[in-house]
């Protein structure tokens, strides 16, 4: 049995990772991570009742090398809703300050398994970085397979994460920022607004999945964040993003995966979008389904805590549809 596990990880050494898979492996990783133009990401995030902190467990243990992703720092600075995408010029500063170019591979990981650094995935092919995947299964995977992990209260890393914040900040004050080593490519097909989700309900030129559970989607349980009502978007059907996932955090094979969508009557020859609560685990499912070959799926980025506090959407529930 060695022997065979030694092959994989030789095989594994060999294999550059392609843009039409969206996740790699921790061996793939763990045979990779000395390479000098790939960059591991740290991006963990986690909702506001989980009472955990993300960069705080950073500084505990992350995998080695890695870079520290704060999903709510790099975020637009305008709006008052949580974690929205930034502009470009705010997301090429912030990324130059964590030191990453265009030249480099990109692997984004999580503490959960795969929650948020699907996130993050969505938001550097949002900017035109394709060369950028998930470790499938995160930090639990990668430490339940036996591989170091480092640890750093006052490291490099944080310093960067700083920095990123900062020149977030600069950006959206008008201030100058230092000189940008990552170049933006903005891809509007990728992310949606309120008025699209709006247009769409009449015209129903793209799908509409929900990935929130379905108590939420149904209207049935109260939403996490107060002033917003409960229920969906007008013709969405509910994939909650757990059902792509096994047990582990790892992302499920293609043809489990495209079973859950043809049971939710989801077809791959049309146009996708996706929502959630507040476009975090959208991107779960926009990249479940670029495993299944359809990478071009758009996230609605303001999801239901945009939709649902607004005061004229319109809201169906498991009674009214």
């Amino acid at each position: 049995m060695a022997s065979t596990v030694a092959g994989v990880k030789a095989d594994f050494s060999t294999q550059s990772a392609s843009t039409n898979e969206p996740v790699v492996s921790v061996d793939w990783l763990h045979a990779k991570l000395k390479e000098p133009d790939l960059k591991v990401v740290d991006a963990s995030w986690y909702m506001p009742d989980e009472q955990r902190n993300p960069i705080q467990e950073y500084q505990v243990a992350h995998i080695p090398g890695a870079l520290f992703f704060d999903v709510d720092g790099i975020s637009d600075r305008i709006t008052k809703l949580p974690h929205m995408l930034p502009s470009e010029e705010a997301f090429a500063a912030a990324v130059s300050a964590l030191g990453i170019e265009n030249k480099d591979d990109l692997v984004v990981y999580d503490g959960k398994g795969l929650f948020s650094a699907a996130r993050v995935w969505w938001m550097f092919r949002v900017f035109g970085h394709d060369r950028v995947w998930v470790l499938d299964g995160g930090l639990p995977r990668w430490r339940a397979s036996g591989y170091d992990v480092e640890s750093s209260a006052s490291g490099d890393a944080i310093l960067k994460a700083s920095a990123a914040s900062e020149a977030i900040e600069k950006v959206y004050k008008g201030q100058p920022v230092g000189p940008t080593t990552f170049q933006t490519k903005f891809q509007p097909h990728l992310v949606w607004n309120l008025e699209q989700v709006r247009k769409n309900i009449e015209e129903r030129t793209h799908q509409h999945i929900d990935a929130r559970s379905k108590a939420r989607f149904d209207g049935t349980a109260l939403e996490p964040r107060k002033g917003i009502r409960s229920g969906h978007v007008p013709g969405s059907k509910c994939i909650p993003f757990p059902q792509l996932l096994d047990a582990s955090g790892t992302v499920l094979p293609a043809d489990q995966l495209k079973k859950k969508f043809d049971e939710a009557g989801i077809t791959l020859d049309s146009p996708i979008v996706t929502s959630c609560g507040t476009g975090v685990t959208a991107c779960i499912l926009a990249l479940g389904l670029h495993k299944l070959g359809k990478p071009d799926v758009a996230v609605y980025d303001g999801s239901w805590t945009e939709w649902g506090a607004h005061p004229d959407t319109p809201v169906d529930t498991s009674t009214s549809s």
